[in-house]
């Protein structure tokens, strides 16, 4: 359910044809968002050659947006390279499919090395009264336990994978502590598990250099209709927080303003190869 990618790599994706889909053509199109959780590294994102994200920076979360179903072909460069000619990692193709709804995640590896992790959320219907906890390791950090109320309910959690709990709708006190311990080395923090949402927790950041923080997406509708892909919206409730980013919703517009001719001519391409 997950694809390893280039430092960045969903972050080029998601501006090329930002908001173009018709809303009424949810089921032709997939959901991203994006989560820069490498600390310390700012990159500039290329699609197709052409620069769409210019110094991306640790912290920045956008989405979701629908993009149509498609592989695009990314190069990754250091900040402020003048082209894509010596990418520092890549060109690699992301491939997204209609109906589906991803979070692409830039973060370190278990040893404190840049790399990125393509994660399917689950979108499935949940019983009502019900939400879904999904606690993704993304951090420069060994396996982990999660706990809630101080008693680990996922254990041997390690990077990059995830783990999924049905849980009754309330709040959830949660920690995370290396396995076999419950000394915290996040947390505790309060998690909303909302009825009908999948709320997606991140732990990402570096142990070594005491950085290491908690992001929280949400994917909402999930015993609504199920015709529709559902969205949602996501933000930050770390401690330790490397940045403030507050300001993720204004870097998505931007990224879609920059795109905005380029995408128009892409989609009506598309548009027209699909008539034939």
């Amino acid at each position: 359910m997950r694809k390893t990618l280039a430092v960045g790599v969903a972050a080029g994706a998601l501006v090329a044809l930002a908001g173009i889909a018709p809303a009424n053509a949810a089921t032709d199109v997939a959901q991203l968002s994006v989560l820069h959780a490498v600390p310390g590294l700012t990159v500039d994102v290329y699609v197709n050659g052409d620069l769409t994200l210019d110094n991306f920076e640790p912290g920045d979360l956008a989405g979701p947006l629908e993009l149509p179903a498609g592989t695009y072909t990314v190069a990754i460069t250091a900040s402020d390279a003048a082209d894509a000619s010596s990418p520092a990692i890549g060109p690699v193709d992301l491939p997204l499919e209609a109906g589906k709804n991803y979070t692409a995640a830039a973060h370190l590896d278990a040893a404190g090395a840049p790399t990125a992790t393509l994660f399917t959320n689950d979108i499935s219907t949940v019983g009502a009264g019900e939400g879904r906890l999904t606690v993704r390791h993304v951090a420069a950090a060994p396996a982990v336990d999660i706990l809630a109320g101080g008693a680990p309910v996922i254990t041997n959690l390690s990077n990059p994978d995830e783990s999924l709990l049905t849980l009754p709708a309330g709040t959830v006190s949660a920690s995370v502590a290396a396995t076999g311990t419950t000394d915290p080395v996040i947390g505790p923090a309060d998690v909303n598990v909302a009825e009908g949402t999948n709320t997606i927790v991140y732990a990402w950041g570096s142990l070594t250099d005491n950085n290491l923080a908690l992001a929280v997406q949400t994917v909402g509708g999930l015993h609504s209709n199920p015709d529709g892909v559902p969205a949602g919206s996501a933000g930050l409730v770390a401690t330790n927080q490397p940045a403030d980013n507050s300001g993720w919703l204004l870097g998505g517009a931007a990224l879609a303003l920059l795109l905005g001719v380029g995408a128009v001519a892409l989609y009506g391409t598309r548009r027209a190869e699909a008539r034939r």
